[in-house]
């Protein structure tokens, strides 16, 4: 099956600390990213949405930086799994904070793509108080 790479960039209002566990924790992401996200041994979690779990490693990470959760779940041989990286990236010129999402899938309707990220990152928006 063929996969699509969406990625969009977002500007919050917000440090990299004080985004930073909002993508990289159970808790955080439970708050805006899934319905319940379990954090197991060895960087692993469960992302649970609409009913449905769906198994991750953590597969990058640097601190306030980035990290990126691979979803083993999807491809029997594991070459080709889907995944997530969440990118946090400081404009030199304004100090703004921007939130590069890519997001592999074999959903290849961007439209549908953007609108579903552009709900999540209202909801981490209100969180963090963006």
């Amino acid at each position: 099956m063929a996969k699509f790479k969406y990625s969009n960039e977002y500007e919050l209002r917000a440090s990299p600390k004080m985004l930073f566990p909002y993508l990289s924790t159970a808790s955080g992401l439970s708050q805006w990213f899934a319905n319940k996200v379990n954090n197991l041994p060895d960087h692993q979690f469960d992302f649970h949405w609409d009913n449905e779990k769906h198994h991750a490693q953590q597969s990058a990470m640097r601190l306030n930086k980035s990290i990126k959760f691979e979803f083993l779940d999807t491809s029997p041989n594991n070459q080709d799994n889907n995944y997530v990286e969440f990118k946090i990236e400081v404009s030199d010129l304004t100090n703004a904070t921007f939130l590069r999402i890519t997001d592999y899938s074999a959903n290849e309707d961007e439209a549908e793509l953007n609108d579903l990220w552009e709900g999540l990152i209202h909801r981490l928006k209100e969180i963090v108080g963006s």
